[in-house]
């Protein structure tokens, strides 16, 4: 007499040939994609610069009449050029009394001067001071107590902003992105004790923000954060 326990199991079925080239598909999708989307984007934005820079350009100066063909990125090469030459112009005497001029002429202008300021504002803050950076990735209790969320410690805050917080501790400004556009945010001012500083780089914080909680910096135990080669290092001995 034999029972249900007593027969073998059902051998496990294959995936058709159907299933296997759909899994095939997908999995070519994923390598092509990003690929592709580079290319697309960075072939785009050289014929945009091609097209605003080369009608500035003197026919005499461009390659296609001599080569023939129309070489994309020429326009790239003639904008790094011209923006060489003019820093190498701007830092000089003349330069600078020339710049002094056409901003006291800018000032005067109520429209224009309202858009120059604060596209020069925006210049000075990402290319002057590029050397300036978030110092590290934290943690912070937003937007209320119990709910975290990842920042990035940006400074001590200084001035009114340090003097009139209300509080003892040292007031961080903290930079909390917004998932997946983590150029766009909220800038929050916390006390010193409230931020929990992170071992992983902003690079790897940055990456986590991007892809809403899929790419950690450890992807073999996200619970931990990866080893450096002087977290592997045997500890001295206490004496």
């Amino acid at each position: 007499m034999t029972t249900p326990f007593d027969e073998d199991p059902a051998p496990l079925r294959r995936p058709g040939l159907l299933a296997r080239l759909r899994s095939s598909f997908l999995t070519g999708l994923v390598v092509i994609a990003p690929v592709g989307l580079t290319i697309w984007l960075v072939w785009t934005l050289m014929g945009w610069i091609d097209s605003v820079v080369l009608p500035l350009v003197p026919e005499r100066f461009q390659p296609e009449p001599y080569i023939g063909i129309n070489l994309r990125g020429v326009g790239i090469f003639f904008g790094i050029v011209f923006t060489i030459i003019i820093g190498w112009v701007a830092k000089g005497l003349l330069g600078r009394s020339l710049i002094r001029w056409a901003e006291s002429l800018v000032h005067r202008l109520p429209v224009v001067r309202s858009i120059y300021s604060g596209a020069k504002q925006i210049a000075e803050t990402v290319f002057a001071q590029s050397e300036r950076s978030f110092e590290k990735a934290c943690l912070i209790e937003y937007p209320r107590r119990g709910i975290w969320a990842i920042g990035f410690v940006s400074t001590q805050a200084k001035g009114e902003v340090a003097t009139r917080g209300g509080t003892d501790s040292p007031l961080m400004s903290i930079f909390v992105p917004t998932t997946p556009n983590p150029t766009s945010g909220f800038l929050l001012f916390f006390p010193k004790e409230d931020v929990i500083e992170l071992d992983m780089s902003v690079e790897d914080a940055a990456k986590l923000v991007i892809s809403a909680g899929l790419v950690y910096p450890n992807p073999k135990n996200p619970a931990t954060p990866p080893q450096t080669p002087t977290d592997t290092a045997p500890n001295a001995p206490v004496r």
